[in-house]
């Protein structure tokens, strides 16, 4: 289904697959809508909305995902070391950072103004599915990095590891 997979990750939780690119129009209050197919990978959370972020890996990027990816996340920063540099590093930069968005009636979220700076975004933004998560961007910074990653892939040709099996399925 486009953009609106889900798909039962291991212990029951139904987990989201953002797929496709779609550009929306942002209005002069940074108002813009989630894609349909978004919100409905979303809409058996109890927060009804995204959570956003900016990127630490893509430039200009703002990060986006459901409130069950973010609980996810917390899980996994504490199996590191407490009060290690990694753990606070990756706190501080996700969780300090992060912006949950809650949408109106029609399905529009008010973008932030600093995620907005950040991410370059005038007129339109492009929601970019990256199956667990999605990217906002502003579409021609968007196309330049799509060119990157396409070329970068021509020339290293990666492949995905191996399903493990552990016997019991």
């Amino acid at each position: 289904m486009l953009g609106g997979a889900s798909k039962r990750a291991k212990g029951g939780d139904s987990m989201s697959i953002f797929m496709s690119t779609h550009v929306n129009k942002v209005d002069k209050k940074g108002r813009v809508s989630v894609p349909a197919s978004f919100r409905t990978n979303l809409a058996a959370q109890s927060f009804q909305g995204v959570v956003l972020y900016r990127s630490f890996i893509t430039p200009g990027a703002i990060e986006g995902c459901g409130m069950d990816f973010m609980e996810r996340l917390s899980a996994r920063t504490d199996e590191l070391d407490t009060f290690s540099q990694e753990q606070d590093d990756l706190t501080t930069l996700i969780f300090a950072d992060s912006r949950p968005l809650a949408w109106d009636g029609e399905g529009r979220i008010v973008l932030p103004e600093d995620l907005i700076e950040h991410a370059g975004i005038t007129d339109s933004v492009a929601f970019v599915g990256k199956g667990k998560t999605f990217q906002l961007q502003e579409p021609s910074a968007l196309k330049a990095i799509h060119d990157q990653i396409r070329q970068r892939a021509m020339q290293n040709r990666p492949t995905l590891p191996p399903r493990r099996t552990t016997g019991v399925e």
